[in-house]
């Protein structure tokens, strides 16, 4: 049993981590997996900032910092944490539409519980999510830091996918990012509490 569980890890990592090289090498042409799977290079020099001046500096995560600063989160994620913050990209924000965004930009009180569904107290590199998955026997949950669920797990395609609590998926475009006080993983969209 303990060796078909062991397998069944090794074969999820390597599937998760050749399928993330693969979609990086055929898909130059996406600015979202593009980008966001280059973060790792320049990870060492953006672990000088916290994690919402690492993002500001990205043009992939650039309306995340954004919407932290007007949700009046900055505070909270520039404190020692450490956080694992899943930002949705450029992309993602630039899908939902602008009179929804704009609104959401002036109402701090709407906008900080959808912003803090994206933030998880605790720093989870891509190693300790695959450990995570491999002891949830390819499913792990992880809570925000208020106190919600989000559910991670790998699709069929050996992606790594989080689901909201309204069960729309997203899933991981890029990982380990890494801030002062914490880690940034880049997704495709925008979760929902």
């Amino acid at each position: 049993m303990k060796k078909s569980v062991l397998i069944a890890v090794a074969s999820l990592a390597i599937g998760f981590l050749s399928n993330k090289a693969i979609a990086q090498t055929q898909d130059t042409t996406k600015k979202d997996t593009t980008k966001a799977t280059a973060a790792p290079a320049t990870s060492t020099a953006a672990a000088s900032g916290d994690v919402v001046g690492v993002m500001s500096t990205s043009t992939n995560y650039a309306p995340m910092a954004l919407a932290i600063k007007s949700a009046q989160l900055e505070p909270t994620l520039q404190a020692p944490g450490p956080f694992t913050i899943f930002a949705p990209n450029d992309v993602a924000f630039s899908k939902l539409p602008k009179a929804q965004f704009d609104a959401l930009m002036k109402d701090p009180a709407k906008f900080a519980p959808i912003l803090k569904y994206h933030v998880v107290a605790g720093k989870y590199t891509k190693a300790d999510i695959i450990k995570a998955l491999g002891a949830g026997k390819g499913k792990a949950d992880l809570k925000t830091i208020d106190g919600q669920t989000l559910h991670l797990s790998v699709n069929d395609k050996s992606n790594l996918q989080i689901t909201d609590a309204k069960g729309n998926a997203v899933l991981v475009t890029a990982f380990d990012t890494e801030a002062s006080n914490g880690v940034v993983h880049g997704i495709n969209g925008i979760m929902m509490p």
